[in-house]
């Protein structure tokens, strides 16, 4: 494919088969492997991995030092912080040679902050939002805000990221109370 219009450090490499969308710019020492998918206008910070078959989707800013391995679904408009951490095997050994890979989705909107680890099989909803340093290995529902390790639901968040202090007590909140 044609990269005339994709910015790729000439330190990175990209592969051949793989997919990046219009306007997006991989930045230093990043490397992105075959049938991975990223989406149009994202940034990929300093020194990140894209594995094989990983799919970034549009206006995604991954920053330095994150690796989206295989099995990964990032949706459009997430933020991943610097160092975040995503898994893909369960059951992790070096000797294991049928190892199975388990998927994790990142909904719309989500963001994930530095030095977080994002177990595999979760789900986060869209607009979620993980503190920097969570270990999450739960779901995280939609405009949920979660912190701590294990990360624990604290509070939910607006579309654009703005704590509402919520009573946890009581029931989620209503469609209307997440748009600012």
């Amino acid at each position: 494919m044609s990269r005339a219009d994709v910015f790729v450090h000439a330190s990175a490499v990209v592969h051949d088969d793989a997919t990046i969308g219009t306007g997006t710019r991989i930045w230093d020492w990043s490397k992105v492997r075959e049938k991975s998918v990223i989406g149009s206008g994202c940034n990929i910070g300093q020194s990140c991995y894209i594995d094989i078959g990983a799919v970034v989707g549009d206006r995604c800013k991954i920053q330095n030092g994150v690796s989206v391995y295989h099995g990964v679904t990032i949706g459009d408009d997430v933020f991943v912080g610097p160092n975040a951490v995503f898994t893909n095997d369960l059951v992790p050994r070096a000797f294991n040679t049928e190892w199975k890979i388990t998927e994790t989705r990142v909904g719309n909107g989500a963001s994930i902050g530095a030095n977080a680890t994002i177990r595999c099989g979760i789900r986060l909803g869209d607009y979620a939002m993980v503190a920097a340093g969570a270990v999450v290995t739960k779901d995280i529902p939609a405009h949920g805000l979660v912190m701590g390790n294990p990360a624990k639901l604290v509070d939910y968040v607006t579309r654009s990221g703005k704590r509402l202090d919520w009573d946890m007590t009581g029931p989620t909140p209503a469609a209307d109370k997440l748009v600012d």
